[in-house]
């Protein structure tokens, strides 16, 4: 009984409200409804703004003001190292819900989907932006700005050059936009632009002020084989490598550094003051006025060989003080050379001084004078007719240089090579390197002046051909060539005579030809001149017409007997048969007597 009034009691309850908590549908509706009036409206693939609510090492969560809040990840704001709880940043909804219900956000395709827009009117505005410098790559760095990767040069980093970019990666830094690439999607920004508007303004009141002698400070900002770049605070100057120090400078490496801060001097600048000449040597007294007062010609120094040239050598005896030992004065002999010869860069060296100019800073020196000079008793160690080796060093159209000691040369002269050869260049005679005995035939001290000879190192074989080849004598010979009309005529004993053209006609009315063996009769003898002319045609003109009882072939007799046994005996004699011509002529003489 009991039972079934409690049933009959509950027929009426809402079972379905309990399940829903307590409330009926129709007000768990209205609820609902009330609680979806307090979240915001989310689109999914639209970009909104949310709010930042918590930062892990991870990650970032993110309050849209939707039922749920978005994760995302910190890497995505590593452009942005200051973020903090409380900013509001763009994100962009993929899905306001995944399988667990959770509401999926990006800011970097937040980004993405707004940097196109966003650098072009960077572009047209000239807008300063920011970003954030994610790596190093070849000719510059990547930087990320408004999501997508833009290129900065390295020479658009600084107004300076950069020499390590690597201190960049990973910094926020100002930029403006400078150029865009819509094809490719590139983008080129620079960080350099930023600053030069400011320092053009500098520089305008850095070059206003410029004075010629005025000293600035700067800093090394370049430096070259030709001279070091200064910048003077937004304006660049020149200090070339002549004017880095008094003393020889091989390179600018050797006095600065990169970096280094430097007071310098102003030169000179052109007109629009864009070259500006510096100079740091100038902010030091000149060496030549240091130099020691008591310096005088003639004294003796001692330097190092810093430069050296063809012509001589430059030698430092003091920082910024040089002297020139030229070519000329490292050796008293008179073959020239180089000074590559005589010394080398570095070498230690001791000298005289020849010349000293004060007002020109210029000083001339010679080592030579530290030796002997070998025309000191010339006279003793080569008297005239003494007899001496000498070197063959060079010709002329005149004659021969020998050297018979270092630093004494002497002159054979043309004329004084042989006694019978017709030399018409000393190179027919000798060649440079020969060995050839001479005889001093006059000095010159005063000159530095030897004459030499050669030829007079035997007697003057002319003398016994008088003996031989006079007037009226005839001699056998062979036309060995013609020249100008003429025949040239070998005669014993190396002799040549010269037959003209009208003697060459022989008994039968032909002329002689080249080598032809003949007679001839010597018609004309100049021993001064050393010429000797012969005829054959007077040969058999004179048989004719002269009875051969009273016919002559030589002075008399005895003197023809003597030169046939000579042509006989020797077909082809040389000049050098002195001897024999020596004895035939005391032969002559004594029969004579």
């Amino acid at each position: 009984m009991a039972k079934e009034q409690i049933t009959e009691g509950l027929s009426d309850f809402d079972w379905e409200a309990v399940s829903q908590g307590g409330y009926s549908t129709a007000k768990r509706e209205e609820y609902s409804q009330m609680y979806d009036e307090t979240l915001n409206a989310i689109a999914e693939k639209e970009v909104v703004k949310g709010k930042v609510v918590a930062i892990t090492k991870k990650e970032v969560v993110i309050n849209l003001g939707y039922k749920s809040e978005g994760i995302i990840p910190i890497n995505e704001f590593r452009y942005n190292p200051d973020l903090k709880v409380g900013d509001e940043v763009e994100v962009y909804v993929e899905s306001q819900e995944d399988k667990f219900g959770q509401l999926v956000i990006s800011h970097k395709t937040a980004r993405t989907h707004n940097a196109w827009e966003r650098v072009n009117e960077a572009l047209q505005s000239g807008e300063i932006i920011t970003g954030y410098v994610k790596c190093r790559t070849k000719g510059g760095l990547i930087v990320d700005v408004f999501g997508i990767e833009a290129f900065l040069p390295g020479s658009q980093i600084d107004v300076k050059p950069i020499r390590d970019y690597d201190v960049y990666v990973g910094k926020n830094m100002e930029f403006k936009v400078v150029k865009i690439n819509a094809e490719f999607r590139n983008v080129v920004v620079s960080h350099k632009a930023l600053i030069e508007a400011e320092l053009e303004e500098q520089k305008k009141q850095i070059i206003s002020g410029l004075e010629k002698g005025q000293v600035l400070e700067g800093t090394v900002k370049n430096i070259t084989s030709y001279g070091v770049f200064i910048d003077l605070g937004g304006v660049d100057g020149l200090i070339h490598i002549t004017d880095l120090s008094w003393g020889r400078v091989n390179h600018p490496e050797e006095i600065v550094e990169l970096d280094q801060k430097l007071n310098v001097v102003i030169l000179d600048f052109d007109d629009d003051k864009k070259r500006i000449a510096l100079g740091l040597k100038q902010l030091q007294p000149h060496p030549w006025d240091a130099l020691d007062a008591n310096l005088n010609v003639g004294d003796k120094v001692k330097g190092k060989v810093v430069v050296l040239a063809d012509y001589g050598a430059f030698v430092e005896i003091a920082p910024g003080v040089e002297g020139l030992i030229h070519v000329s004065e490292m050796s008293w002999s008179q073959h020239l050379r180089t000074a590559q010869d005589f010394l080398s860069v570095g070498d230690e060296v001791e000298a005289v001084i020849l010349t000293l100019d004060r007002e020109e800073r210029k000083m001339s020196l010679g080592i030579k004078q530290l030796m002997p000079d070998p025309w000191e008793g010339i006279e003793s160690r080569y008297p005239v007719d003494s007899r001496h080796k000498s070197k063959v060093r060079n010709f002329t159209n005149f004659g021969v240089f020998v050297e018979l000691e270092e630093g004494v040369d002497g002159l054979i002269h043309i004329s004084d090579l042989s006694w019978q050869k017709k030399i018409k260049h000393p190179s027919e005679f000798c060649k440079v390197g020969d060995e050839l005995e001479v005889v001093v035939l006059e000095i010159d001290k005063e000159g530095r002046r030897i004459s030499l000879g050669h030829k007079q190192l035997e007697e003057n074989p002319w003398e016994v051909f008088e003996t031989i080849f006079g007037e009226g004598s005839v001699h056998q010979g062979t036309i060995v060539d013609m020249k100008d009309k003429s025949a040239i005529v070998s005669l014993p004993y190396g002799v040549e005579g010269v037959c003209p053209a009208k003697h060459l006609r022989k008994a039968d009315g032909a002329n002689a030809k080249v080598d032809e063996t003949l007679d001839f009769k010597v018609i004309e003898f100049n021993k001064d001149a050393k010429k000797i002319v012969v005829s054959h045609t007077a040969t058999f003109e004179e048989i004719e017409t002269e009875k051969p009882s009273s016919k002559k072939k030589g002075g008399d007799s005895s003197t023809s007997k003597a030169v046939k046994s000579i042509n006989q005996n020797q077909e082809k004699s040389t000049l050098g048969d002195l001897d024999a011509l020596a004895q035939l002529k005391d032969k002559m003489e004594n029969e004579g007597n």
